[in-house]
């Protein structure tokens, strides 16, 4: 029996070395809604942002969650249009635009433009956005310039992202 066990641990050593690859995926269960709606969303003013809108998350996100965020546009049908911001509406009264800056802990919209904002209180008053999260997970195979070639519907398929778990802030 003595002269057997330094061959089956040699054995048994060989499949796991063997056996074991070093790119096999993981799978993690993210723990938070990844997708959540911002209804009836009021930008405000200040001398310091201009005008913003800033909510915090319930959890802190991991250091490798990405936010993209999508503002309601109008609708086709029953369903909403989204569009990902930043972006830019050219407009009579000049540009303005939409950004929006994130860390682990909350994010802030912003409006700003080439003209007095408050004259279009339309584009600064019951806005709807759409806040999705990239879970940590991927954060491997993506990067902000990725995310910003994609649509709402193709970011909620490429990530496998449970759109059907709508949270709120």
């Amino acid at each position: 029996m003595k002269k057997l066990f330094p061959f089956l641990l040699l054995f048994i050593t060989s499949f796991i070395l063997f056996n074991c690859k070093e790119d096999d995926e993981v799978q993690v269960q993210v723990d938070y809604p990844a997708v959540y709606d911002l209804r009836n969303v009021n930008f405000s003013y200040n001398a310091t942002d201009g005008w913003s809108y800033g909510q915090s998350f319930k959890k802190p996100l991991l250091d490798q969650d990405y936010v993209v965020i999508f503002r309601q546009t109008g609708t086709s049908g029953n369903a909403p249009v989204w569009q990902q911001i930043p972006r830019t509406l050219y407009l009579d009264q000049g540009e303005l635009d939409y950004d929006f800056d994130f860390s682990k802990n909350d994010f802030m919209i912003y409006a700003g433009g080439t003209y007095d904002l408050s004259t279009t209180p339309q584009y600064l008053n019951n806005q709807t956005f759409r806040v999705v999260l990239v879970p940590a997970v991927y954060g491997k195979n993506a990067t902000l310039e990725d995310l910003k070639k994609l649509s709402y519907e193709e970011i909620i398929a490429k990530y496998n992202i449970d759109e059907s778990k709508i949270g709120t802030l």
